[in-house]
Order: C-alpha cells, then sequence, then structure tokens
C-alpha cells in the first residue's frame, strides 16, 4: 500500500493550491480517503473525508465553503482543492487510507486510519 502527497507550496493569503494523493496497492474502491492536517505545536486535525465507492464526503467546519474534496477513481487519486487559504491552514497536509468518513471521523474522536503517505507542506503567507 503507498500514499503519495504533491501539490503542496507557499502560496499568499487568498490564494488556492490543489493537492493529490496518489494511491497503489490496494482496492481504491473499498476504501475511504481522508485528508489531515498537522502544524507544530497542534494536534493533527482532519479536514475532508470521502468514500471511494460512492464520493460521500465530509468536511470539519475550519473548511467548509472553501476546500473541496474530489476523486478521480480511474487514476486512483484524490484531489484535494483549497481555494481562500488562510494563515491558519498552514501546515504539512496527509492523506491516508481509513476506514470510516463521517463527522466524528474529521473530529478525531476515533482514529482507525491505517496507512499515511509522507506528507506534502502548505505554508500560507499573509
Amino acid at each position: 500500500v503507498q500514499l503519495v502527497e504533491s501539490g503542496g507550496g507557499l502560496v499568499q493569503t487568498g490564494g488556492s493550491l490543489r493537492l493529490s494523493c496518489a494511491a497503489s496497492g490496494f482496492s481504491f474502491d473499498d476504501y475511504v480517503i481522508g485528508w489531515f492536517r498537522q502544524d507544530p505545536g497542534k494536534e493533527r486535525e482532519g479536514i475532508p473525508c470521502i468514500y471511494n465507492n460512492n464520493g460521500e464526503s465530509y468536511y470539519a467546519d475550519s473548511v467548509k465553503g472553501r476546500f473541496t474534496i474530489a476523486g478521480a477513481n480511474a487514476k486512483n487519486t484524490v484531489y484535494l482543492q483549497m481555494n481562500g487559504l488562510k494563515a491558519e491552514d498552514t501546515g504539512v497536509y496527509y492523506c491516508a487510507r481509513d476506514w470510516a468518513c463521517s463527522p466524528a471521523r474529521m473530529l478525531g474522536v476515533f482514529d482507525i486510519a491505517d496507512y499515511w503517505g509522507q506528507g506534502t507542506q502548505v505554508t500560507v503567507s499573509s
């Protein structure tokens, strides 16, 4: 199983980035892909997640209306389009293979992700 994130970088406040999570080594449609971020000194935060078999997704309140998660199942890839970026969006962004996608999962009530990517840095400058 392998998950590879890409697309991070430095962007100004209000700007946009699109992250990619390329997955391999498992049956893509059978799982959830979740995006998480972590800044030094802060707890890991679930952002959005998506069921690959039907596209059902959930978003953390902090990114609703600004971020969009979408799957390209033919490419075994999940994208995270981030618009209206703020300084507080800065962090290392990870995608993970997960077993559930729900508001509770995004709040970190439970953690059952079993494979993680290496992360990609997103820095939003003011």
